[in-house]
C-alpha cells in the first residue's frame, strides 16, 4: 500500500457546466491547501466516473482511498451507493458527508447577506432549500443545519425540499408568508448550480441566494472529513450499506 490514502471526492453529478467546474475546483482547492495530497473525482449519478469504478481501480492498483461525499446530508447516496462502493474492498473507507457543519451555516449566512437579507430583522424569514431525500437521516441533517443557521438569524428559519421530502420549497415559502413574514428569502443549501437550484427561482420567494461554492471553508470541511478517517479519528466510516 503506497503513501497516504487518495482522497476520492464523490459528488452527485450534474449536467450544469458551472456546477461541474465548481465541484472540480473544490477538489483542487483541497490539494492546494494540502500539498502532496492526491485527489480524484467520482460521482454517484449523471456523469462518469462512477464511485464504484474509481474505488475498484485504486484497489486494483494497490492504493488505499478515503471517499468523502461531496454531499450535504446523509441520504441514499451516502448510505447505499457510496457504502456499497467501499464494502467490497479492504483498501477504501467512506467518510461522513460535508453537512451538517457550523461552517456551512456560516457560508449560508454570508450568502443571505449578499442577497440583501438582514439577519437582525425578525420579519425576514428564511427557507433553507435542500435537494431532498426520502431517507429520514438526510432530512434530520438538513433540519440540524436549519437549527445552526437559526442561531444567527432573528427571523424564522424553516426547511423546504426540491424532491422526495416535504414540504416542497414553494409550500415552505407560502407557509412563511402565512406566518407573518414580510420578506421570504430562500437559502440555497446546494453546493453548486444545477437542476435543483434552477427550480428555486419559481418558488415565490423575494430572493434566492447563490449556492455554497465557491468558498474556502468548504475545502476545509472536506479535508476535515478526510483526516477524521485517514488519521483514525472519530468520524464514522461506512463500509457496508445501511438498511
Amino acid at each position: 500500500m503506497r503513501g497516504s490514502p487518495v482522497l476520492v471526492a464523490c459528488a452527485h453529478g450534474t449536467r450544469n457546466p458551472t456546477g461541474r467546474r465548481l465541484i472540480a475546483e473544490l477538489a483542487l482547492a483541497a490539494r492546494t491547501v494540502r500539498p502532496g495530497l492526491v485527489t480524484t473525482a467520482a460521482f454517484v449519478d449523471v456523469q462518469p466516473p462512477t464511485v464504484v469504478n474509481v474505488v475498484a481501480g485504486l484497489s486494483a492498483a494497490g492504493q488505499s482511498a478515503v471517499v468523502v461525499p461531496l454531499l450535504l446530508s446523509g441520504g441514499y447516496h451516502v448510505h447505499v451507493d457510496i457504502a456499497s462502493a467501499v464494502a467490497g474492498t479492504d483498501t477504501a473507507v467512506a467518510a461522513r458527508p460535508l453537512g451538517p457543519d457550523p461552517r456551512l451555516a456560516e457560508v449560508l449566512a454570508d450568502r443571505l447577506r449578499q442577497a440583501g437579507a438582514d439577519p437582525r430583522d425578525p420579519l425576514t424569514a428564511v427557507v433553507l432549500a435542500a435537494a431532498g431525500s426520502s431517507d429520514p437521516r438526510a432530512v434530520a441533517d438538513v433540519e440540524d443545519t436549519a437549527d445552526l443557521l437559526q442561531r444567527s438569524w432573528a427571523g424564522p428559519v424553516t426547511t423546504g425540499y426540491g424532491s422526495a421530502a416535504r414540504p416542497a420549497v414553494p409550500d415552505a415559502v407560502a407557509a412563511a408568508r402565512r406566518g407573518g413574514a414580510e420578506r421570504v428569502v430562500v437559502a440555497s443549501y446546494l453546493l453548486a448550480p444545477g437542476h435543483f437550484h434552477d427550480k428555486l427561482a419559481g418558488a415565490g420567494a423575494d430572493a434566492v441566494t447563490a449556492p455554497l461554492l465557491p468558498d474556502e471553508r468548504i475545502a476545509a470541511v472536506l479535508l476535515d472529513r478526510y483526516d477524521a478517517v485517514a488519521g483514525g479519528g472519530p468520524a464514522s466510516s461506512t463500509r457496508t450499506a445501511a438498511p
